[in-house]
């Protein structure tokens, strides 16, 4: 049954998905309610629109692999976000690798894909809050990303990443200290 803004709930979605008969559509609700918040949530992470839409891709395609397995343990939208975050950070470190770059390098990479960017200005806000995301390191902006822009709550975050709800409030909160101070110019 479609939920108030008319969607099927994701018990619905994986219980259809299990059933052939109605396998391919029930994935293509499960693209239209997730697309736009997966796409975001690795875009973030990634900078470029074409890197975020591969990633996104490969996502799904291991989640068409994997539904039928899915043991409803946690809720749907966090193992999807567990997929895309896993995929993301592999596509990161396949790209520091063949890029032959220290760790540290990672952001200057993404720095100089967002100043790429068309309509890119240094002077605005949302591209200053940009350029200091991207100076923190991999798991801090990971973390930033899912508190700051998709509202995860800690508990959730924790299932997803594996790691305690107060390790991740610290990683947040020195992650904020970090952005300030670089918006401020510290």
């Amino acid at each position: 049954m479609p939920d108030v803004a008319g969607q099927v709930s994701d018990n619905i979605l994986v219980a259809s998905f299990k059933d052939e008969k109605l396998k391919e559509a029930s994935y293509t609700q499960l693209i239209r309610k997730y697309q736009e918040r997966l796409y975001w949530h690795i875009r973030r992470m990634v900078v470029e629109h074409e890197d975020a839409n591969d990633i996104l891709q490969n996502v799904f395609i291991k989640v068409w692999r994997n539904l039928s397995h899915f043991r409803e343990e946690s809720n749907l939208y966090t193992w999807l976000y567990r997929i895309a975050t896993n995929e993301t950070l592999s596509w990161i470190d396949q790209k520091k690798r063949h890029a032959s770059v220290s760790l540290s390098g990672d952001e200057n990479i993404f720095a100089e894909k967002l100043t790429a960017q068309k309509g890119y200005d240094a002077n605005k806000i949302e591209w200053k809050l940009q350029q200091a995301i991207l100076t923190l390191p991999e798991r801090q902006r990971l973390v930033f990303n899912l508190r700051y822009y998709d509202e995860m709550p800690y508990d959730e975050m924790a299932e997803m990443l594996g790691t305690s709800a107060g390790a991740l409030k610290a990683s947040y909160h020195h992650a904020v200290k970090k952005v300030e101070a670089s918006l401020l110019g510290n």
